[in-house]
């Protein structure tokens, strides 16, 4: 990755009327990274996104693309794909045609056999758009956003509508963008997603930043758990733990291998079963819910 960013947003503020969408906010992604927006509902990462594609003008704040205003459309455009959460596709156009237009638009250059290909779509060629299924008009969206493998992708809910195969397609095409230097901004509501791939995640909440970093660096904010339940004639533990009405143990901690190896420890020593047992690091979705809790 270069040390030059691909997206620089520097104070981003935009309101409507009276109401404050976002408010001062500053983030950077590098070529080459996959970077994900997430954000609880109505947190302004829509906002964002719109204003970062060029198609939303910021109250305030600098945002460039590639060094340029997003909405210099000669300039960016034809560098970047936006697969955006609704298909705007003409329901009398067929596949072919679709892409084709799409690829004239955003002036960049592939060939469509190509594209449906990478997105299973060669056989639904001449169909019209309004005659495919939910997910096949998702996966339409995705061949016309990397059409041309565009330096720039924008992702916002991909995979939402299709199938375990068909995901896995998409995310092997993805794989196969960044191999050859493409930069990925995803949002989606499928936080294992984002758990998995991104390099950096971007956690708004109210406007702004709630947190960023690595996803390791957002699961360490809170503690790993473990998990299970004991006899009834069990001494006492070595470790605080909570205990629920069904009589199951919860230990959280910030320090997982040592308690965990004292936990079992304990267990051997006294010939006890540890049974249900789990264990764990906090998953992104706990630092999700844990937004609502503050």
């Amino acid at each position: 990755m270069t040390s030059t960013p691909v997206i620089d947003v520097e104070r981003l503020n935009l309101s409507y009327g009276d109401f404050h969408a976002v408010k001062d906010l500053s983030f950077q992604v590098r070529k080459g990274e996959l970077y994900a927006l997430l954000g609880t509902n109505g947190a302004g990462k829509t906002s964002t996104l719109e204003t970062v594609e060029g198609h939303r003008k910021a109250t305030s704040g600098t945002v460039r693309v590639f060094g340029h205003s997003p909405r210099d459309r000669r300039a960016v455009r034809p560098r970047m794909g936006i697969m955006l959460q609704e298909s705007g596709f003409s329901p009398d156009l067929t596949v072919r045609e679709s892409v084709r237009l799409i690829g004239k638009l955003s002036q960049r250059t592939d060939r469509v056999e190509r594209v449906l290909g990478i997105v299973d779509l060669t056989h639904k060629a001449d169909t019209l758009v309004s005659q495919l299924s939910g997910g096949e008009k998702r996966r339409l969206d995705f061949a016309t956003a990397v059409y041309g493998s565009p330096e720039l992708v924008f992702l916002d809910e991909p995979t939402t509508g299709l199938d375990i195969q068909s995901r896995d397609a998409l995310w092997d095409a993805v794989d196969k963008l960044r191999e050859d230097g493409s930069t990925i901004v995803l949002t989606t509501h499928y936080l294992e997603e984002a758990q998995q791939r991104a390099d950096r995640i971007g956690l708004m909440h109210k406007g702004t930043f709630h947190q960023e970093g690595t996803v390791s660096e957002l699961t360490r904010t809170l503690p790993a758990a473990i998990r299970f339940s004991l006899p009834a004639a069990a001494p006492a533990l070595p470790l605080r733990a909570a205990r629920d009405s069904g009589g199951n143990f919860l230990i959280e901690t910030f320090g997982l291998q040592n308690d965990l190896y004292a936990l079992l420890g304990w267990a051997h020593a006294n010939a006890i079963e540890l049974r249900e047992l789990q264990a764990g690091p906090t998953r992104l979705d706990d630092v999700f819910r844990s937004i609502g809790s503050e």
